[in-house]
């Protein structure tokens, strides 16, 4: 039987059972390194990153996102050998104690920081797919729960679904980044990820923020694809979607509050115009109002003992 690791969530108040905490682990980092913005979150190597999920999951949080920024960029990702030793030591180390999911994307990999391979200033889609089933097929040998996919390029979720078959995990789950937008909201990110797009935008495959229309049918069409949770991002941007996707689809539909969401957080407490934990409870609470089945933020670790 498939586990259903974030079921639709019936409960109206917020729970640390559907937060996610994001990490970070970065091949150049030594042991930690700040990321600015986002106050506790740090960069880790990949020998102090036991250590910082111990942490968390004693402050009652075990569900993580995990990203993975390597060393070595290339123009047509195929080495994720750094991706698989990462993953591998996690999960031998705390195998059913966590849940790990692992985005899925190539712009910490690639050369220009877009999330599929370009050439002449525009995605080669055959490519782009082809490097993120090696990706994704690495993660799963190397033990990852479940694949989150957040490129945004078309049919993703239909490809993943069809290597998945033919390397014999079928039964593997898929987070699909379904809805999501070009956003100013993604700085701090981009800056800790080391993915600021180069040559052109990431307008021809990332949504429109005022296309409600066509943000809905991203979503419906990655339920279509094989999806197992969908998602809205940025989450605050996104809280009128999630009711109507879940409606949609009938699959559990969570939101990321992204890194500039909650750096602003952050800036309005450092500036005394807030208190921190007020401040975060208060715009997670909104999320779950809105009917969010997970909620992916920076402050999962922080919360966690509030709840």
């Amino acid at each position: 039987m498939i586990k259903n690791y974030f079921p639709i969530d019936q409960s109206k108040s917020l729970n640390k059972k559907i937060l996610i905490q994001p990490l970070f682990v970065d091949q150049k980092v030594k042991n930690s390194k700040e990321i600015k913005g986002l106050g506790d979150n740090k960069s880790w190597s990949s020998s102090s990153i036991i250590k910082a999920i111990e942490k968390d999951l004693k402050k009652g949080i075990k569900n993580f996102l995990l990203f993975i920024v390597p060393n070595k960029k290339q123009k047509h990702p195929e080495d994720f050998s750094f991706h698989y030793e990462v993953i591998r030591k996690i999960k031998n180390y705390f195998g059913k104690d966590i849940v790990l999911l692992i985005d899925t994307c190539l712009c910490s990999i690639t050369v220009d920081g877009h999330c599929g391979v370009t050439h002449k200033k525009s995605i080669d889609l055959n490519k782009t797919h082809y490097s993120l089933g090696l990706a994704a097929n690495t993660y799963l040998e190397a033990g990852a729960d479940i694949i989150a996919p957040s490129d945004m390029m078309k049919n993703t979720t239909k490809y993943l679904r069809k290597i998945f078959v033919q390397n014999g995990f079928s039964n593997s789950q898929i987070m699909s980044y379904s809805t999501k937008f070009k956003s100013h909201f993604y700085g701090p990110f981009r800056d800790v990820a080391k993915s600021s797009p180069k040559g052109f935008d990431r307008s021809s495959y990332q949504l429109p923020v005022e296309d409600k229309v066509k943000a809905i049918k991203s979503s419906i069409n990655n339920a279509a694809q094989g999806a197992n949770y969908l998602m809205v991002k940025p989450g605050m941007t996104s809280i009128d979607l999630i009711r109507d996707i879940k409606k949609e689809t009938l699959l559990p539909t969570g939101a990321y509050q992204v890194s500039g969401e909650y750096a602003s957080l952050q800036m309005l407490s450092k500036a005394k115009f807030g208190n921190y934990v007020d401040l975060l409870l208060e715009s997670l609470t909104v999320l779950k109002r809105a009917q969010a089945d997970f909620i992916i933020t920076y402050g999962a670790r922080d919360i966690a003992k509030y709840l």
